[in-house]
């Protein structure tokens, strides 16, 4: 028990109203009414069987997470959670997150979410210009996100996130400023603010539209980082910014090599084993298969040179120091393993290293990739 990492759930909800050219996320264009009842009862029906992978832990944090999980009515979202407490055990200040798009939000839904034990609300903003909006088929304008996030200041919630982008299809610098500045004046405690990337099987990776450049976007991420410095955010992941102690605790579990046992369609799960057994498990994509009571799709076990690459991949995209016990810990390899690959990282000025921690330095930031390919499996 001593060895296991925290404990997360992950929780999907696929439907959308419709899907986004640029989203490659397992989600599914709404034909009629989201099944409620039906699907939570699924949720719970397949929870069941992934309890005994707890192992007596508690639950840290909780993430619904989608698709559009607002589309769930408030009832169903209580009837979910209710679930949840009954067959796991919740920390008393569990952080539980929710996706929500701006323009699918009614404001009784948010209290209904709220009174079912959502405490924490990430909203899908992208950006506040009415055009670039449209460019990436989202269905909500710039007023909505802004009543959405001035509804969850109003809700006195634990946190709630605005999601950003920037990179945008002939994005100037001045507009995706203009965006982080409309962002930080609604105050959220936290901001993520992602590049736009063009993914493969989406809209815009058959029909690529045109993105700035590398030098326009280097621009836009150095000036945007300033923007959100000066206005009290630290920047403590690739993507994620935050007021101090407002941290999405949910992704620092993903990220420090955590547990999380995950349920939905396409949900993925990871497990570890008193023994340093590592089990990854991913659920049935979609909701036809899902709903007819086939959940796991597939499962297997990381094999031991795979985990030094697994472990790092998320360890090294936080900018916190990541303590060295944590890899045999987390691994139940030791630290003799990784020796060579960590010298090189420190004669590449990658990492620096102390008696009890790694921290990625600006230069390993930059060469992000070229760090972590040393941890590759031959």
């Amino acid at each position: 028990m001593a060895n296991l990492p925290p404990l997360s759930l992950y929780i999907h909800i696929p439907w959308c109203v419709q899907k986004c050219p640029y989203c490659d996320f397992n989600s599914h264009a709404l034909k009629g009414e989201v099944p409620h009842d039906d699907y939570v009862a699924h949720l719970l029906a397949d929870l069941d069987a992934d309890v005994p992978y707890a192992q007596g832990r508690e639950v840290k944090t909780i993430f619904i997470g989608g698709g559009t999980p607002s589309l769930l009515s408030g009832p169903a979202m209580q009837t979910l959670l209710d679930g949840v407490r009954a067959r796991l055990s919740l920390a008393a200040d569990a952080e539980i997150t929710m996706e929500a798009n701006p323009g699918t939000v009614e404001a009784d839904r948010f209290v209904d979410y709220q009174r079912a034990g959502v405490n924490r609300i990430s909203i899908g903003v992208q950006s506040f210009s009415e055009q670039k909006l449209q460019r990436l088929g989202r269905i909500h304008g710039p007023a909505e996100a802004k009543r959405a996030a001035r509804l969850a200041t109003g809700l006195g919630l634990r946190s709630f996130n605005l999601d950003l982008m920037h990179g945008l299809p002939d994005q100037s610098l001045e507009e995706a400023l203009d965006d982080l500045r409309q962002a930080i004046e609604l105050n959220p405690p936290h901001l993520s603010w992602y590049q736009l990337t063009i993914e493969p099987n989406t809209l815009f990776g058959s029909r690529p539209p045109v993105l700035p450049d590398d030098d326009a976007l280097w621009d836009i991420f150095e000036r945007g980082h300033q923007l959100l410095t000066a206005a009290g955010y630290q920047q403590y992941e690739t993507s994620a910014y935050a007021k101090p102690g407002y941290q999405c605790q949910h992704n620092l579990n993903y990220w420090r090599f955590g547990d999380y046992l995950g349920i939905g369609c396409g949900a993925h799960g990871k497990v570890t084993f008193p023994d340093g057994r590592i089990l990854r498990t991913a659920k049935t994509r979609h909701p036809r298969g899902y709903m007819q009571g086939r959940y796991l799709e597939r499962q297997h076990d990381v094999e031991a040179q795979d985990k030094p690459f697994e472990f790092f991949m998320n360890r090294f995209r936080l900018l916190e120091p990541a303590p060295r016990a944590d890899f045999a810990r987390f691994t139940g390899l030791s630290e003799a393993v990784i020796r060579p690959q960590i010298d090189e990282a420190l004669a590449q000025g990658y990492l620096t290293e102390s008696k009890t921690h790694w921290q990625i330095t600006e230069h390993g930031k930059l060469f992000l990739n070229s760090l972590l390919e040393l941890f590759l499996a031959e």
